[in-house]
């Protein structure tokens, strides 16, 4: 085993990396650029070296900076993670070439495997079937159009070198592929550095099912299982599962042994993960008839591995440094057993309600579910309900520089429906306050009847969008008995020992009313309170018809505020930022803003004739010019930030004034990117 290892990565990954490595008394050693000088990765490493600035390309895409720190301090080996460097050949071999031990498969498998076309030719060989596509060379535009005529509508764009849903675009009719080939280029030139495409048949009803294989340097090569990742948005993985539900055992060893046939083909030594696409031709209830296709391999370790590792109880990490080291793989096929079902969950910083835009900012307050983390204990120890992998501390700051991931959220059952229970019951005991997260959504996503009933494929989200998005769980009433109530509690704890600083409205004849003024979903509200005789409370939410009054009772617990109002009975946990509550409950979340009229009096209407940036990042192009008459809707400029395209669009009819920058220019959160006059002004 190696007595210290370098690992070439940030935020989570890096922190499961080093926590099995402590476990097996090996030293580490962390990088960071700017951005993460305080990082937690930096923090739970032994050593940590700075490699430069914040931007990847400055920093961790630096690989002569990063085998210039494994070799200053000693370390024998370096684990790449996911991302970044994770399947560059040229890393691989710069490695090799320096006596460092690359903690990966081999440089000649990350190249067979690491371009889509190459993998695509080389699998048609092995005769695994795949799914009708162009995987030429030949990279004209003409001819990609005129491939995916042929091929028939609707078709993927997907960047070759890529992964992890960047540079891919689905196009629905030969009208709309030029636009989407443009864009689906510029994204796979920057986050790759290689604007190749390849063209398929976009299938319908796919689910996305995945087989964790693992190699060593004996000859011996295993698959640990499926994992099925059907749920997606944009592309990109939102909640993954192991067993994939309907898996017969004979779909499952066809699969498996087509993974490892596939894995066997360009030798390959540690962990990898072969993707297949798989049809449902007799629908959701007839799982014997599923057809599979190969997608791609990732010649790296997954995101979505906890969940692989919950049902085997292995450490994959612990299986990548032993066999890295020279040491055989821990079991055999016949060894591996599947105990339950686990579903990981990945909160990300974004709006869901506006096309999940990736959110930056500080994290206020984060607040876990009982859980086991990676620095507790075993990360594979059997029984473990809840784990939370995360890469982040309370107080962090969420930066625009790199992937929106916040943490992955994991539990396990010894069946699915126990799985899914304990699934919401942890999201709805996640409270992240500071930025957007999509915490809520995910809990809506697992509630759905599709999700449930695993009625799996990749448009599970846009088929259950209407009770997905713009959702209001909680309520007017239960918002405001929970701010008026933790409004009751700040002013009681700061009551002192005499009568005169009492706060509980105390009076001797008549009824002392208190009102409140809040802003809820877009709406004016407002909320009365009378300390009634004998210090009950009486709560009245809104006006005429539409008011709901009762006797509001509640209580301070560990975990917040035991509340009764309206009929309701609930637990609620309210976090103030400024005028906005931030209220958690069991139905779900929300906020509530509690209007100080004296502090906003004479303040001005809101501005109007801007548009601004939503989140900080690059200007990649304008699609008009100042003079442009523009449509609502209409596209204006796409912005990139964490390594995705962002297309703003006109807020309303008007006219362009003036740009204000330029492409390729930076830009910060509600920078004024251009002047819109509204049509009637004109």
């Amino acid at each position: 085993m190696f007595k210290k290892i370098l690992i070439a990565n940030r935020g989570e990954i890096a922190c499961r990396v080093a926590a099995t490595a402590k476990r097996l008394g090996v030293k580490t050693v962390a990088v960071y650029s700017d951005a993460d000088a305080n990082a937690k990765h930096v923090a739970v490493c032994d050593e940590a070296v700075h490699i430069g600035g914040s931007a990847p390309k400055d920093s961790y895409l630096r690989w002569e900076r990063i085998i210039e720190a494994a070799k200053a301090t000693g370390a024998q080996a370096i684990h790449p993670g996911y991302g970044f460097l994770s399947e560059n050949e040229d890393f691989a071999k710069a490695c090799a070439n320096a006596g460092l031990v690359f903690i990966g498969p081999p440089a000649s498998a990350i190249n067979a495997m690491g371009l889509k076309a190459e993998s695509k030719r080389l699998m048609e060989q092995a005769q695994v079937p795949l799914v009708p596509g162009y995987h030429g060379a030949d990279q004209d535009p003409a001819l990609l159009q005129r491939e995916a005529d042929l091929i028939g509508y609707p078709v993927l764009i997907k960047a070759s070198a890529g992964g992890g849903g960047k540079g891919m675009r689905a196009v629905d009719k030969a009208e709309d592929f030029a636009a989407a080939l443009d864009s689906c280029k510029r994204e796979a030139i920057n986050s790759f550095g290689d604007d190749a495409v390849l063209v398929e048949k976009y299938v319908q009803r796919p689910r996305h099912i995945e087989i964790q294989v693992f190699g060593d340097t004996y000859g011996n090569c295993v698959y640990l299982f499926e994992r099925d990742c059907s749920v997606q948005r944009r592309h990109q993985k939102v909640l993954e599962e192991a067993p994939a539900p309907g898996m017969t055992p004979e779909l499952r060893a066809r699969m498996g042994e087509a993974a490892v046939a596939a894995a066997r083909a360009v030798n390959y030594v540690g962990a990898g993960t072969v993707e297949f696409i798989v049809e449902q031709p007799g629908g959701y209830d007839a799982p014997e008839q599923m057809k599979f296709y190969f997608m791609e391999m990732n010649t790296r370790l997954q995101v979505e591995h906890p969940v692989t590792e919950a049902i085997t109880g292995l450490d994959l990490v612990e299986w990548q440094l032993r066999v890295a080291s020279g040491e055989p793989l821990p079991l055999q096929q016949d060894d591996l057993r599947i105990t339950g079902h686990a579903i990981e969950a990945r909160i990300c910083a974004e709006n869901p309600d506006n096309n999940f835009l990736p959110a930056t900012g500080a994290l206020n307050v984060y607040a876990l579910p009982e859980c086991v983390t990676f620095e507790r204990a075993n990360v594979s120890d059997t029984g473990v309900a809840v784990r939370v992998d995360s890469g982040v501390r309370q107080g962090d700051a969420i930066s625009p520089f790199y992937d929106s991931m916040v943490a992955k959220l994991i539990v396990h059952g010894d069946t699915r429906e126990q799985a899914l229970a304990r699934l919401d019951e942890a999201l709805a005991q996640t409270h992240i306050v500071g930025l957007a997260t999509n915490v809520q959504f995910l809990r809506r996503v697992a509630r759905t009847d599709s999700f449930a009933r695993a009625q799996l494929d990749t448009a599970l989200i846009p088929r259950e969008q209407a009770v997905l998005f713009h959702q209001e769980p909680v309520g007017l009433p239960l918002a405001s008995a929970a701010a008026v109530a933790q409004t009751l509690l700040n002013e009681r704890a700061t009551e002192g020992v005499d009568p005169f600083s009492r706060r509980d409205g105390f009076h001797t004849h008549g009824v002392v009313q208190r009102r409140f003024e809040f802003e809820f979903g877009g709406e004016h509200a407002k909320a009365w309170l009378n300390y009634e005789r004998g210090g009950s409370l009486h709560l009245t939410v809104g006006e005429g018809e539409h008011a709901v009054a009762g006797p509001l009772v509640f209580s301070a617990k560990a975990e917040g505020i035991e509340l009764q109002f309206a009929g309701q009975r609930t637990r609620a946990a309210v976090y103030a930022q400024g005028e906005v509550d931030h209220v958690f409950t069991p139905l779900g979340a929300t906020q509530i803003t509690a209007i100080d009229l004296l502090a906003h009096a004479g303040e001005a209407a809101a501005e109007g004739g801007r548009l601004t940036a939503p989140m900080p990042g690059k200007v990649v192009s304008f699609a008009v010019k100042a003079g442009d008459k523009v449509a609502k809707g209409q596209p204006l400029a796409v912005m990139e930030a964490m390594k995705m395209e962002h297309t703003i669009a006109a807020p309303a009819d008007g006219v362009v004034q003036e740009l204000l920058y330029a492409p390729g220019d930076q830009v910060t959160e509600g920078a004024e990117l251009l002047k819109l006059v509204a049509a009637e002004k004109a």
